[in-house]
């Protein structure tokens, strides 16, 4: 699954010069956490958040409080967020952000190494197409299993690891993957468990699958382990 299957399309979106006022108005309205910064020909600046208006209402007198400790690296100085009028003043820069075909477990370790909710996604000009959130990561991993079993079976065998996925018998239920049948090599039958782990939804896997070793005769992992004993 790919970011452009999960991304919403239609985005709201502020500019530099839009007044913080009116920026957090848009947040509360809509009931959103966060808006792309986009300059005229809607390419991505920043991102502007609920935590950036936050510290208009932090108080900052003595001690640094827990705002100002987690304030995020390559965001605005506390001082110029505290002394913000317009949303360029306030939002982080730069954006953190990710194109329409990157892998959807991609978007996953950035929102979460980087501690963000959503990403801006962006074409090879950084211009914005969408936005994807943590809510759509949600909603992709309860999918149905017969939705889980088509991606597995046309993305993971056939588009990216170039097998037949008729030779393999996929079965999926409550998100727990059973794969059996013969691959050609034990590299396949080790590579395909770890990118079928990978898919949204998938919540185990197990892995009966069988090889063909060079010369010709079969042989399982089961046997394998037999032979060595």
């Amino acid at each position: 699954m790919r970011v452009k299957d999960l991304m919403t399309t239609d985005v709201l979106t502020v500019q530099t010069s839009t007044l913080l006022k009116d920026a957090a108005a848009l947040l509360a309205q809509h009931r959103i956490s966060g808006l792309p910064v986009v300059d005229g020909e809607r390419r991505v600046l920043g991102v502007l958040s609920e935590g950036d208006i936050l510290y208009k209402e932090s108080d900052t007198s003595g001690r640094p409080n827990l705002l100002e400790r987690l304030l995020a690296p390559g965001t605005r100085p506390i001082e110029l967020k505290l002394a913000a009028r317009t949303v360029g003043q306030a939002m982080s820069a730069p954006a953190l952000t990710i194109g329409p075909r990157r892998p959807v477990t991609e978007a996953a370790t950035m929102m979460i190494e980087e501690g963000v909710n959503r990403l801006p996604v962006v074409d090879h000009n950084e211009r914005l197409m969408g936005i994807v959130t943590r809510a759509d990561l949600v909603r992709a991993f309860v999918r149905p299993d017969e939705a889980i079993e088509r991606e597995i079976r046309e993305d993971v065998i056939h588009r990216i690891l170039w097998l037949e996925p008729e030779q393999l018998a996929i079965t999926v239920s409550g998100g727990e993957v059973e794969l059996t049948g013969q691959v050609e090599t034990k590299t396949d039958a080790e590579l395909i468990p770890s990118f079928v782990r990978r898919v949204p939804g998938v919540v185990g896997v197990t892995s009966k699958l069988r090889w063909r070793e060079e010369n010709g005769h079969r042989r399982s992992r089961a046997a394998a382990g037999q032979n060595r004993s």
